[in-house]
């Protein structure tokens, strides 16, 4: 498929190739033998990482803290195997087209349609050229293809140095047990996806393009990152790229303990999973940031992505009551608490 949108994007026709469960840490440990609870609030472990000049030091797992519940190199006595994540499914995508996609971003935005149930695929009049927006969104409601925005997990390159396959994490909102909400079809695409299953994504054809929000200017020197479990995917391509000597904080929100993953980076971070469901609400975990005690820097640089409303209060934090320049600090909204893609998309 060579259907051009608008430079430097394009159309890639893809194929699931295979899906996986997440599930960060490998262990759970059992409870203190006084039958007090492990914390499932919070945990958090440090990665401090050396390298000589030039070299990428090889990743560590993070320290223990009594807070954490952490992978044991064997199972501890009374152990058992750690549960997939409920909230996390990652999809794995190639095909031809993949040979011109081109992404050098750690938090590349993309847009992926997908079919309705009975849909052998997904219904976009690429061959419109510029003109399919319009064709799509004439199309009846069930019959166009569902468009759904993901940021890129990781891509794999051929020995030829092309894009061979793509990573995606889905977050499975509403098919957990009890969730409360309903699921929505990207989710519920995801929850079934099988090897040969066609998508269609709009991605970068260059590899710096404007779907990338990353970048911390040449002179920061700490990064400071907090995203929901929809940011997770991006800030952990962030976190485990980020090279030998930089400094960052990290909290990671997740709705379940078992999402929490196992993170391997070169930097000197600290990262923080916070256990419990962002969209109750930002009060809890501005909380969290603003009791936290950043290590000192004069040019920090910030990465907030999420909640729409949550994001903007972290931003707030940070420019108003940390003195952080706004033009360091990136905020991505995901999502909007109450709202639909689709209604997101009627807003403009």
């Amino acid at each position: 498929m060579t259907t051009a949108v608008a430079a430097p994007f394009r159309f890639f026709a893809l194929q699931v190739v295979r899906t996986r469960r997440l599930g960060g840490v490998d262990w759970i440990r059992p409870a203190p033998a006084n039958g007090a609870s492990l914390p499932t609030r919070a945990g958090s472990g440090a990665c401090s990482c050396t390298a000589e000049e030039g070299d990428r030091a090889e990743p560590r797992q993070p320290t223990t803290t009594p807070q954490m519940r952490v992978p044991d190199p064997a199972p501890p006595a009374g152990s058992k195997r750690h549960p997939p994540s409920p909230s996390l499914t990652r999809v794995t995508f190639a095909g031809p087209d993949l040979r011109a996609f081109r992404s050098d971003g750690l938090d590349q935005s993309l847009s992926l349609f997908l079919p309705h149930p009975g849909q052998a695929e997904p219904a976009v009049p690429v061959e419109l050229g510029e003109g399919w927006w319009q064709g799509w969104r004439e199309l009846p409601e069930d019959v166009r293809a569902v468009m759904r925005s993901y940021t890129l997990r990781s891509l794999r390159r051929d020995t030829d140095g092309h894009t061979a396959e793509i990573d995606v994490d889905f977050v499975l909102h509403g098919l957990e047990p009890d969730s409360g909400i309903q699921a929505g079809p990207a989710a519920r695409w995801a929850a079934d996806a099988a090897p040969g299953d066609r998508v269609l994504l709009l991605g970068p054809a260059v590899a710096d393009n404007r779907a990338i929000r990353f970048r911390p200017p040449e002179d920061t020197d700490l990064v400071v990152i907090w995203g929901d479990e929809t940011a997770v995917p991006a800030a952990c391509a962030i976190v485990e790229a980020l090279p030998a000597g930089t400094r960052a904080r990290v909290w990671l929100q997740v709705p379940h303990a078992e999402d929490v993953q196992d993170l391997r980076t070169a930097a000197d971070a600290e990262i923080t999973w916070l256990v419990g469901d962002a969209a109750d609400g930002p009060e809890a975990t501005l909380a969290t940031l603003r009791a936290a005690q950043l290590p000192p820097a004069e040019h920090p640089y910030v990465w907030i992505a999420g909640e729409s409303g949550c994001v903007k209060r972290l931003r707030r934090h940070f420019v108003g009551e940390r003195g952080v320049d706004r033009r360091r600090v990136t905020f991505v909204g995901y999502w909007r608490r109450g709202l639909t893609e689709e209604q997101l998309r009627e807003q403009g």
